[in-house]
């Protein structure tokens, strides 16, 4: 895993034919794609029980890129957890894409992921003996889509991101810039309501983490998609519509 030089081939550079078409929203402009009402979560840790989320009240519009800031502990990975449906909520509501969070059984919540929401992890999380072709095509064929799709979708997304020669690439062959591009595409693969990054340039130098948080940028433009980001970055500030801070579990005035 090469990730100490920048990638020479720039995504955001890509002519714009090579593009993947971007799918019209699920809902209108400004309907919350996010609902929460006194969102809380609470963790039983032996006989003692600690707060990471603490009555939240939020409303995320369509279409947002949303930059979440906080120090360590302060509940940005436990909010993510719930909006992605990896965790349940303890109390309160919790609506994502016209989806209740609050309601539902495993197989519910199973659809949610696999349908409505992509996931960007810091550590990438690539299998290492699939290819990033492979990789990218995953999800959808997991969630039943048809194989030819899957691989022309794949294929429009990777050439995009500036991955066309490497599709047949293993992850390890990748620099870490391409490792994150690749996790990028495969979070778009299902075309979800929902983009969730959780400190998506933790494991990047400083010239590929620009790269990338540029590259979110340009997917909320381009795909109209809401883009939830936690991170302790400044590097996603200048591109947020929304900017939140989260303290002890509870969203900062």
């Amino acid at each position: 895993m090469v990730q100490g030089k920048a990638d020479r081939a720039h995504p955001m550079n890509a002519p714009a034919g090579t593009r993947p078409t971007a799918v019209t929203p699920p809902s209108p402009a400004n309907a919350p794609v996010v609902q929460a009402r006194n969102l809380t979560r609470i963790y039983q840790v032996g006989a003692v029980q600690v707060t990471g989320l603490d009555g939240i009240d939020l409303a995320i519009p369509a279409g947002r890129l949303v930059v979440l800031k906080g120090e360590s502990g302060s509940g940005k990975s436990t909010l993510l957890s719930l909006l992605g449906g990896l965790d349940r909520l303890s109390s309160g509501e919790l609506v994502v894409a016209g989806q209740d969070l609050s309601r539902g059984g495993e197989e519910d919540l199973t659809h949610f992921r696999r349908h409505v929401v992509g996931m960007i992890f810091q550590s990438f999380n690539l299998l290492p003996t699939l290819n990033v072709l492979e990789n990218v095509c995953l999800p959808a064929l997991l969630a039943g889509s048809a194989y030819t799709a899957v691989r022309r979708r794949a294929r429009e997304l990777l050439e995009w991101l500036g991955l066309g020669e490497r599709l047949n690439h293993l992850p390890r062959q990748l620099s870490g810039g391409e490792m994150q591009r690749t996790a990028i595409a495969r979070a778009l693969i299902n075309d979800p309501a929902l983009v969730l990054a959780d400190e998506p340039t933790g494991n990047l130098d400083s010239q590929n983490a620009g790269k990338v948080m540029a590259l979110l940028a340009d997917l909320n433009r381009t795909f109209k998609r809401t883009v939830v980001i936690a991170t302790h970055s400044h590097l996603a500030d200048p591109y947020a519509a929304m900017l939140l801070t989260l303290r002890d579990g509870r969203l900062a005035a």
